[in-house]
């Protein structure tokens, strides 16, 4: 696969409303060879029609930087949007039609992969057995992670083409699979998706967030979650085909310059993403310093203080970013004390310039998002976590109790002590969607942790470059990449959710560029065209 030759045009936008810091009020901008030129007013637009190969007229239409999402598993979010997605499901009944369905429609799959159920949200409040998916499937392999994709049931024929599983830590014989049985199965699974399938999955994944106005995945790829070449094909045909930007995080520990190199060579910037500390609140596994609410144990540990402290200090000493995923207080605490003592190692100047990030970083405390301040560590988080499991009656209550649950996801706090958000979807945990994660942290279900609308846009954009390293782009300013979204949207406005939200340059009179009313109810914008260094990878059809 070679890698496509980028067109370079000189475009002129204009009539329309430009989100820019350089001219709060700019109506145009041009693109020259991959990067914004100028951005301003409609008169001085005049001077640059007659020197540019196109000019679009916006009519009307909103530009704003292309969103990153920061958090995205390529691969699965093609498989669920082309397999069986359960995350409709209202019922158990409703599950189990959707795979005698989809059964009967793929009788040539060798494995059959579906994706997001949640027992928590059905009224049988329990999931689906092995005999009860025997049945649905007539007896064939089905892989079905729960929509965490932390434990997963699997049907009898899947769990034959893994010898041995039921020695491995996390097999129950009548419960979900969690921790080393759930990583085999899914494994076995995933070794039946053919290349051409896998392709096709990860092109319709790209394609449908380039339709979002997305303009950068953060692929988080590792041994524990798909494998090299799904990893390297990925990065092959994002960089080959018009389709967004592709960062990629392979979650492997890294004891020294010889693992970096691999690391590198596989074409990651980071030895971050999804190396697990713990697991996930909704599988019972997120690592807690006291007991589940609803279950007597304090979840799963995957990695110790010392662990995550020789990751931190050989990936500083190599210049490449490290991360983790950690949810549960414990988990947090753990990559905290772990960092800390790397800093004693190598030096802090050195650990804060790395930018080392948290994936997820749900259960904070004070003293945990402090010490994020002082690490200069990244809060990689996706706000729609909340949006879905949020609030008094959700699963994080029902979990962890209605006190602890109120304290998760404090992005209010993250941002007054100076910790730089990157937000994401954690795709297919939950859907592409970045103007839903801007709205959901913006009217976060508690609403002492929710941020202006523009605070969480900037996550949603600038943000992701940042963690990625990048200080220079998603911002509409000449000389960053013109990677750019066009949007139908409605009037706007600077938005603040209420009255407990620093109204910080909400006056109208400061010159703040607005965005688009996401007050819950309203229409989200509609994607136009999105760009990506000055190439189109996304034009809304009969546009």
């Amino acid at each position: 696969m070679t890698e496509r030759e980028p067109e370079h045009r000189t475009v002129l936008l204009r009539g329309g409303d430009v989100h820019s810091p350089a001219d709060p009020f700019a109506t145009a901008m041009v693109v020259e060879r991959g990067h914004v030129a100028w951005v301003g007013s409609e008169g001085a637009a005049d001077a640059f029609a007659p020197g540019v190969d196109e000019v679009i007229d916006l009519e009307g239409a909103l530009v704003t930087p292309a969103f990153t999402d920061a958090h995205v598993h390529t691969t699965a979010t093609g498989l669920a949007l082309t397999g069986l997605d359960l995350s409709g499901a209202r019922t158990l009944d409703d599950a189990l039609a959707l795979v005698r369905e989809f059964a009967a429609a793929r009788p040539g799959d060798r494995v059959l992969l579906g994706h997001g159920w949640d027992a928590a949200r059905w009224p049988e409040r329990r999931h689906p057995t092995r005999a009860e998916l025997d049945a649905a499937t007539g007896g064939r392999p089905l892989y079905l992670p729960r929509v965490d994709v932390h434990s997963a049931v699997a049907t009898t024929a899947l769990l034959d083409l893994v010898p041995g599983v039921a020695a491995l830590d996390g097999y129950h014989p009548e419960a979900p699979l969690t921790g080393a049985a759930h990583h085999a199965v899914r494994a076995a699974a995933h070794a039946a998706v053919t290349p051409a399938q896998r392709t096709a999955a990860q092109r319709a994944a790209l394609r449908h967030a380039a339709s979002l106005g997305i303009g950068t995945v953060h692929e988080c790829g590792g041994p524990e979650i798909s494998d090299e070449d799904d990893f390297t094909a990925l990065l092959a045909l994002a960089r080959a085909e018009g389709l967004p930007r592709v960062v990629g995080y392979w979650a492997e520990p890294v004891a020294g310059e010889q693992d970096a190199a691999r690391v590198r060579a596989l074409g990651a910037v980071g030895a971050a993403g999804d190396l697990f500390v713990d697991g996930s609140l909704g599988s019972h596994t997120a690592c807690l310093h006291t007991a589940y609410a609803d279950a007597p144990h304090t979840g799963a540990a995957h990695l110790d203080v010392a662990a995550v402290a020789a990751h931190v200090t050989a990936c500083t000493r190599a210049g490449l970013q490290a991360g983790f995923h950690a949810i549960g207080d414990a988990a947090v605490t753990a990559v905290v004390d772990g960092v800390r003592a790397a800093a004693q190692t190598v030096g802090l100047a050195r650990v804060r310039a790395a930018r080392h990030r948290v994936e997820h970083a749900e259960m904070l405390t004070p003293e945990t998002i402090a010490a994020f301040a002082e690490l200069g560590l990244t809060a990689s988080v996706q706000p729609a976590f909340d949006a879905a499991w949020g609030g008094e009656d959700g699963m994080y209550a029902e979990r962890l109790g209605v006190e602890r649950a109120r304290t998760l996801n404090p992005y209010a706090a993250l941002l007054r002590a100076g910790v730089p958000l990157a937000f994401g979807s954690d795709s297919p945990v939950t859907p592409l969607d970045p103007w839903g994660g801007v709205r959901a942290a913006a009217f976060h279900r508690t609403p002492e942790h929710r941020v202006s609308v523009r605070a969480a846009f900037t996550a949603h954009t600038r943000g992701g470059w940042r963690a990625a390293g990048r200080d220079d782009a998603g911002v509409l300013v000449p000389g960053a990449p013109a990677d750019y979204a066009v949007w139908r949207a409605g009037d706007l406005v600077v938005q603040a959710p209420d009255d407990r939200v620093a109204r910080w340059s909400t006056d109208p009179r400061s010159g703040t560029p607005g965005l688009p009313d996401l007050t819950p109810g309203t229409p989200l914008p509609v994607c136009l065209r999105t760009v990506v260094s000055g190439q189109t990878v996304f034009v809304r059809p009969n546009e």
